[in-house]
């Protein structure tokens, strides 16, 4: 009789094992070290329809760890396996996501749902699973973040309900207060010019995928409004006003160097 595999974090029950994973590895073949952390929300009404589905092999869709509303926890895909859960990406012009990261997906109907509150227990699952992937990995606070920070044309998720400021002050990302919305000069889709190239610059320099183009296409509108999901979730309208610029401005000011967890 074989040993039940033990799960890579404390935080996991036990081993739910999917077949969808490859080797983890650099684009040069080598083995690849996860810095990255994804967090995803399953967008489906049944957590266990969710789970069913990223371990059947016909959906080639995967993720290391799956957490239940109740805040149970299992691991899918070993660590050092490369799971297929961000699909096309990008982040500080890495592209395969997948090899760079360890990928959570939490239950939630998202979007397509209702976007319902995320349980207190679910949530305080997610913080205790993050720091400790964190802490073993050196995470960068920086370099957690949700599917649509990464692929901003294609996904929603965890969406703007998900309290990413509470994990900051648990010790799980990075985060600034957002600067108060106010009236005044905005930036929209349609427009060019310097202004909106200073902008996509900036969200670059933070990490987004966004071409430099002085254009405010539907590329910039997406991942402004991305930016706005994660970061400054009280109006999500992608339209960069005072309010998302400064916590732009403020979020790279005060970027870490370094990821560390009393």
């Amino acid at each position: 009789m074989s040993q039940q595999p033990t799960p890579d974090s404390p935080v996991a029950a036990k081993v739910f094992a999917s077949p969808n994973h490859s080797e983890r590895l650099t684009a040069d073949g080598r083995p690849r070290r996860p810095d990255m952390l994804v967090l995803h929300y399953t967008g489906m009404a049944d957590a266990g329809e969710a789970l069913q589905r990223l371990c059947n092999p016909t959906t080639e869709v995967s993720a290391h760890y799956f957490v239940f509303e109740n805040g149970h926890v299992l691991q899918l895909v070993p660590e050092a396996r490369r799971a297929w859960h961000a699909g096309k990406a990008c982040w500080t012009g890495e592209r395969d996501i997948n090899s760079a990261s360890i990928g959570i997906e939490i239950a939630n109907p998202g979007h397509d749902g209702g976007l319902p509150p995320y349980p207190a227990a679910q949530i305080a699952a997610v913080v205790a699973l993050c720091r400790d992937i964190i802490n073993r990995w050196s995470i960068r606070a920086d370099r957690v973040l949700g599917h649509s920070d990464v692929a901003p044309l294609r996904k929603q998720d965890p969406g703007e309900l998900f309290p990413w400021e509470e994990l900051h002050r648990a010790g799980v990302g990075h985060f600034v207060r957002p600067a108060p919305i106010r009236s005044g000069r905005f930036l929209s889709p349609g427009e060019r010019g310097q202004p909106i190239e200073a902008l996509q610059a900036m969200l670059a320099m933070y990490g987004y995928d966004v071409p430099i183009s002085g254009i405010y296409d539907e590329a910039t509108k997406a991942v402004v409004t991305a930016f706005q999901r994660h970061f400054r979730p009280e109006r999500v309208d992608g339209i960069a006003d005072a309010s998302t610029i400064t916590t732009l401005r403020d979020l790279i000011a005060s970027r870490p160097e370094a990821t560390t967890i009393a």
